[in-house]
């Protein structure tokens, strides 16, 4: 984003992106508890921003890892196993996920262990080797991956106690729960749910909230 400080803390609407992508959580009726990962510098300034948007279901803000996978294994080990049900992973810059969408990914962990939401392929997908085309794949049994990702608390955890935490390559946790023999239910969710990683994706985003207002 070539920015001063993290993309979630960029404004959109003049509320930071973070405050847009937890409403919906807050609005949740299938989250009891919230758990922000953030670097250790900025987590200060963030429960300040924090009390005065009045989120009432943060429950703790936890320092990330160098990775997004050692981040979310550092968020694992603060919640208590006794009273853990279904963890929901969710990117920071994807403000624009809707409370049915999280409630139906949560519903569907609870049956299958795990679900994801995803979106269908627009475009035509090419496997690509070097400069040369190796295959058009069928992008009508193709998905993106979104999120949030939901799972039982017990397998997420067993997914992680394996995982190289370190690997930069891990930037999904249905992966990781796949890799231990667990099916993930894909759940249709809508292309809306953008990730906010590039400047152009920004301007999108501003106006998807112009539409939503």
């Amino acid at each position: 984003m070539a920015a001063n400080r993290p993309k979630q803390f960029l404004e959109l609407a003049g509320i930071p992106i973070i405050f847009h992508t937890l409403k919906p959580f807050e609005r949740c009726d299938s989250i009891q508890e919230i758990i922000v990962v953030l670097q250790a510098e900025e987590s200060a300034g963030f429960l300040s921003l924090a009390g005065r948007a009045g989120l009432g279901n943060l429950m703790r803000v936890v320092p990330g890892g160098e990775t997004r996978a050692e981040s979310v294994s550092r968020a694992l080990s603060t919640i208590q196993p006794a009273t853990a049900e279904i963890v929901v992973v969710h990117d920071g810059v994807r403000p624009f996920v809707t409370p049915d969408e999280i409630t139906r990914t949560v519903e569907a962990a609870k049956i299958a262990g795990g679900a994801l939401l995803v979106a269908p392929m627009t475009d035509t997908v090419k496997e690509v080797s070097g400069s040369e085309v190796v295959r058009t794949l069928d992008r009508t049994v193709l998905r993106r991956a979104l999120t949030p990702q939901c799972f039982r608390y017990d397998l997420l955890r067993r997914a992680y106690e394996g995982a190289d935490l370190h690997d930069p390559a891990l930037t999904d946790d249905s992966f990781l729960v796949e890799q231990i023999g667990i099916k993930v239910t894909a759940i249709e969710g809508s292309s809306r749910n953008i990730k906010i990683t590039r400047m152009e994706d920004l301007v999108v985003a501003k106006a998807l909230l112009q539409e939503w207002s």
